[in-house]
């Protein structure tokens, strides 16, 4: 099986155009021979433990007033609304009160890229993403394996 990699996103990536100084960027990838849609299903074929930390997620966050699922959008990727596609990118994400949050699968090179680009409007949104962050890069690696597994 191929080694899920953490690395640069490429240039020619559409989250460097959102990046700003202080906003969260982290991208992982490995060896596939997968497009951008198909790998990005994969992804969001969330594993049984991965709804658990989903439900968890939504019971504490409740209280706040955070959104429990994105908006609704006539592509969706899993609860995630795409953005952009074309043969190299697909783009999925959202807004909201607390952050903004984007993920790219990216196909370059014999490898498939997932990124992740966060940018947060208050406290609340960097106490969060501070908070997610552990399970954050445990979903993303497993992800991609799982990609990886698929082709």
């Amino acid at each position: 099986m191929s080694q899920v990699m953490a690395t640069r996103l490429p240039a020619g990536s559409e989250l460097h155009a959102l990046c700003g100084p202080a906003d969260f960027l982290d991208c992982y990838s490995v060896a596939s021979t997968l497009g951008p849609r198909p790998a990005a299903e994969i992804v969001v074929a969330f594993p049984p433990w991965v709804h658990a930390l989903l439900r968890l997620r939504h019971a504490l966050t409740a209280p706040f007033g955070l959104s429990q699922s994105g908006p609704a959008g006539p592509d969706m990727l899993g609860p995630f609304p795409v953005l952009r596609e074309d043969a190299g990118e697909l783009v999925a994400g959202f807004d909201d009160r607390h952050l903004d949050f984007r993920i790219s699968l990216l196909s370059e090179g014999g490898r498939i890229h997932l990124a992740t680009w966060v940018h947060t409007h208050n406290p609340g949104g960097r106490l969060y993403l501070m908070a997610v962050m552990p399970f954050h890069i445990l979903v993303a690696r497993n992800a991609l394996a799982r990609v990886a597994a698929a082709g």
